[in-house]
């Protein structure tokens, strides 16, 4: 709340949050991290896109679950201080705000890059400066109209991946060979097995590519965040929800089927985007421009939600006290304008990640977003199960969106989240994520206990209400 009693506006409808939840989740990860994962995995790849899309699916139903019951502003972290108690909401929250900023750098980052394909003799840094205030002064406005842009950002990325798979399913079904050193005329399906197997690395090359497959997924909780400015989320969020999942895994796994189908697997080599060979493979003259605006599209709508949601939480978080309060503080637009002006700063680090940034880091960026956003949806099962018990049966007999499968979908949901933390710290190029990962919690918990937790009487949440 701000000085002049205002809260969040509902100013989002049925399709904004929907489209919002679906292109949130399509992005770096499928533009660039699919050429990571199908190195490490080959076509298995596809079956780490299912077992993880069945893990995030019970994830959003379980927030769906809460959301639905208590719309809040702050979403998973307010039902992590709610349910588990103010010290792991406090972790929650922070540790989503620290991997939205990491996605943000290393997306305006991306961004200079492409834009220098269009003008190379621009500096990059012009670009990083200019997207970061065209996106922070949009952040500034109202929700809808936030909301209008995610709608049309993310309607051109379905668009281009909905084209993509026709044209490759053409190229397949005509029998068509594709041009280009790597494409093989005439294998087709075939392709998916006949280069050492559908699992060329072993289920050891698959189990690696879990941490890029749960990368490409971050950003899907965004739908959560959502709740408190819904117009009417006891109907929309469920919607939403059971739309989406089904969609993210039809475009995940039947892009990268057709690309796969039509090049061989071993030929992308992650020098750059797969879609950019299955362009070129299929003679379009302005194949790269187009890619770069659907790439460029994607790096825009990413960087506008992880603003937005992390706006959200902070907000929500100061009203729980566990953030300063100057988080709480909203403009006439009821948008909190701190975090946005906050958000806007450290995004012009990206001005030096363009020096000291090199591609081949983006294992190491896109596992240490892995560990944060999947400590999220840990908390987020974990907050629903300990709701579930403080309801008891009856109590949960009366929720409005209940999670399937009750309760072994949630115990599959959370042992798989352990699951991939073992995997961060087994394999070498994801290790120093598990590391920084559990030196940021440990900050956090110093933190916590020298300024949070004394300025709450006898320790308890304060939990705010509904807007």
């Amino acid at each position: 709340m701000n000085q002049d009693g205002s809260h969040l506006r509902r100013g989002l409808n049925a399709r904004h949050i929907r489209f919002m939840a679906l292109g949130s989740a399509i992005g770096t990860g499928l533009f660039y991290g699919s050429a990571s994962a199908i190195q490490r995995a080959g076509p298995s790849v596809l079956l780490a896109y299912l077992i993880g899309g069945a893990a995030i699916f019970l994830t959003m139903r379980a927030l769906g679950e809460m959301a639905v019951r208590t719309p809040v502003s702050g979403s998973f972290g307010h039902y992590a201080t709610r349910y588990l108690g103010p010290y792991l909401g406090f972790l929650t929250g922070w540790s989503y705000a620290f991997s939205m900023l990491m996605v943000c750098l290393a997306d305006v980052t991306v961004f200079g890059l492409y834009m220098s394909f269009w003008f190379p003799d621009t500096p990059r840094w012009i670009w990083v400066l200019g997207i970061v205030l065209v996106i922070g002064g949009l952040n500034l406005c109202s929700v809808r109209v936030f909301g209008e842009l995610e709608f049309w950002l993310s309607l051109l990325k379905v668009v281009a991946i909905v084209a993509m798979i026709a044209a490759g399913l053409g190229v397949l079904l005509a029998g068509i060979q594709p041009g280009g050193a790597t494409a093989l005329g005439g294998a087709g399906f075939s392709n998916l097995w006949r280069h050492g197997g559908f699992f060329p690395n072993g289920v050891h090359g698959t189990i690696a590519s879990f941490s890029v497959v749960m990368f490409a997924f971050g950003g899907i909780e965004v739908i959560g965040m959502t709740a408190g400015e819904a117009r009417d989320p006891q109907r929309m969020i469920p919607k939403a929800i059971n739309s989406v999942p089904l969609r993210i895994l039809l475009f995940y796994v039947l892009t990268l089927t057709v690309l796969m189908a039509i090049f061989p697997w071993p030929g992308i080599n992650g020098d750059s985007s797969p879609f950019v060979q299955i362009f070129s493979s299929l003679g379009l003259g302005s194949a790269a421009s187009v890619l770069n605006l659907v790439v460029i599209s994607a790096i825009v709508s990413a960087i506008n939600s992880d603003i937005f949601s992390t706006g959200r939480m902070l907000y929500g978080m100061a009203a729980n006290g566990q953030a300063p309060m100057v988080f709480s503080r909203l403009s006439r637009f009821g948008v909190p304008w701190m975090t946005v002006l906050v958000m806007g700063v450290a995004l012009l680090g990206g001005v030096v990640l363009n020096y000291l940034l090199p591609d081949k880091l983006f294992m190491t960026f896109a596992s240490m977003v892995t560990f944060s956003v999947v400590w999220v949806w840990l908390m987020i099962l974990l907050s629903q199960v300990a709701m579930r018990r403080e309801l008891g049966r009856q109590g949960a007999a009366a929720l409005h969106f209940p999670v399937p499968f009750w309760p072994w979908g949630q115990i599959f949901a959370i042992v798989f989240m352990l699951f991939i933390f073992v995997v961060l710290g087994v394999f070498p190029d994801t290790r120093l994520a598990l590391y920084v990962g559990a030196g940021w919690l440990a900050v956090l918990t110093v933190a916590y206990w020298l300024w949070v937790r004394p300025n709450r009487p006898g320790g308890a949440p304060v939990v705010s209400q509904s807007p």
